[in-house]
């Protein structure tokens, strides 16, 4: 394993990529397969800014190497039944090893399902709400250097989105969850210049469609 200094790590496979998957079998995967990647799919969207909102204070290794027990704690993030659950459900998650035990948290993802619900009814679905927020690529620098991404936390569409959720009654939705969710589901690709999957995801985001509502 090498890091040239900037930020682009070799593994064992020659392959250049971002310096944050270094180490990790399970963050490489993931960095290669999915992180920035287009995703039109209400309920992996739903599940991921949960899950954002599950990391704050947490690194996202730790939540990704606890998603499989997430996804069957939260019936697989589908958010028709999430809105449906009570006290008895907030108990029995409360004492589930395999997730994260915050009782803020929990009882916000099911509020937030409800407001997810409502989004649905009103825009058509999830998808066509969230990728209204996608940031003009006119102006915007890739990245070079781990310091470069070190700096980009949130940006003013992920802050006005952010905003909005809040407006809408979702919680555990701040700016620099927003962009990060941004970033994950490809609405922007903030993978270095000379990583590897750069190149790729660049090519996913130009045959993506993005939905109306």
């Amino acid at each position: 394993m090498a890091n040239d200094g900037v930020g682009i790590s070799y593994l064992d496979d020659k392959q250049p990529r971002c310096w944050w998957c270094e180490g990790h079998d399970d963050y490489v995967l993931y960095h290669n397969a999915e992180w920035a990647c287009p995703v039109d799919d209400d309920r992996r969207l739903f599940e991921k800014i949960c899950l954002e909102g599950f990391q704050s204070g947490l690194s996202w290794l730790t939540i990704l190497r606890k998603r499989e027990h997430f996804r069957a704690a939260f019936h697989d993030f589908d958010f028709h039944a999430v809105a449906k659950f009570k006290s008895p459900q907030v108990t029995r998650l409360l004492k589930d090893e395999g997730i994260v035990r915050h009782r803020g948290k929990i009882e916000a993802t099911i509020n937030n399902a409800q407001r997810a619900i409502e989004m649905e009814r009103d825009f058509g679905s999830l998808a066509a709400w969230f990728w209204q927020w996608e940031p003009k690529e006119q102006g915007r620098v890739p990245l070079t250097s781990k310091a470069e991404a070190y700096q980009r936390t949130t940006c003013d569409e992920a802050m006005a989105m952010s905003k909005a959720l809040k407006k809408l009654g979702w919680k555990f939705v701040g700016p620099t969850t927003a962009y990060a969710f941004m970033q994950a589901m490809g609405m922007v690709n903030d993978h270095l210049i000379g990583c590897s999957q750069y190149d790729t995801v660049e090519k996913l985001r130009k045959k993506f469609r993005r939905p109306k509502s």
